[in-house]
């Protein structure tokens, strides 16, 4: 389904983009906490001093960042997954990808799946424990990104994994789908259902089987709360297999040296003032 980009679109680029610009977690997300800037107190003002910098030094100043000027599209992968023991599996993923066209207009599509795999019962124990207990989880509110996970049993794996990059190439989607906004599957018992849905301006993803739930919730800024993304695992069982995995890859438009150069400069002017105060 391919359409010019609303609400959701931007959205998801505002709720994303303001993660750190590269991270990866298991349980949870985000480089280690900053430790706080202490502020140097002057005693009385001082004369500030300016020393000429070559461009070779500049080039390996950290601190970058990526504009919004320097964004041209995304591609935004969610993949939950879930293995039981039987040999049962559960799977709900979609992509949303937004590029900037010929007319420097942005055009958005999206892709879903949902697929349901065996577990009707018949072919093994399913590992569920209905005598363990795992919730509390849905209740979480937090504005930005959480990730529960929550396991009740013996010999499970369950993973929550964010991750945001750049690249100025081409960008990957997810294979497979449909183009279409939503997918839903379950298997003829109705124990195990996977299902994912992009619509009033964010994402939810989920999974459930006798074992637990699996969920991934992108909800866009509103005059309540700001935006927030939500991964949440539940296992109540064994020997169960879990994944929720997002990606989110940001599409930067090629800038030549001089561009760098002032966008460096302008950086470390900036930096000093901050110093400063």
């Amino acid at each position: 389904m391919k359409r010019q980009i609303s609400q959701l679109g931007f959205a998801l680029c505002a709720t994303a983009c303001s993660l750190a610009s590269s991270a990866f977690a298991a349980e949870s997300i985000g480089p280690p906490p900053i430790q706080d800037l202490i502020p140097v107190l002057d005693t009385a003002p001082q004369t500030i001093e300016w020393q000429a910098v070559d461009d070779d030094v500049l080039a390996n100043q950290t601190g970058k960042y990526a504009g919004a000027s320097m964004i041209s599209g995304f591609v935004l992968n969610l993949l939950s997954q879930w293995q039981l023991p039987n040999g049962a599996t559960a799977i709900a993923q979609g992509t949303l990808a937004v590029a900037t066209n010929t007319a420097n207009q942005l055009s958005a599509t999206v892709n879903t799946l949902a697929s349901v795999i065996g577990g009707n019962g018949g072919s093994g124990n399913s590992g569920a424990n209905p005598n363990a207990g795992a919730n509390g989880g849905q209740s979480i509110s937090v504005n930005g990104v959480s990730q529960v996970t929550q396991v009740a049993g013996d010999r499970n794996i369950g993973v929550n994994s964010a991750q945001i990059d750049f690249s100025d190439g081409a960008l990957g989607l997810l294979p497979g789908g449909n183009n279409a906004a939503s997918a839903n599957a379950s298997n003829a018992a109705g124990t195990i259902k996977a299902g994912i849905a992009f619509g009033n301006g964010g994402v939810t993803v989920a999974l459930q089987t006798p074992a637990g739930l699996a969920t991934q919730t992108i909800a866009p800024n509103s005059a309540q709360q700001a935006g927030a993304i939500a991964q949440l695992l539940q296992i109540a069982g064994n020997n169960q297999q879990v994944a929720n995995q997002l990606q989110l890859h940001l599409q930067t438009q090629q800038m030549s040296p001089a561009m760098l150069q002032q966008a460096g400069v302008l950086q470390a002017l900036q930096n000093a003032a901050i110093v400063r105060r």
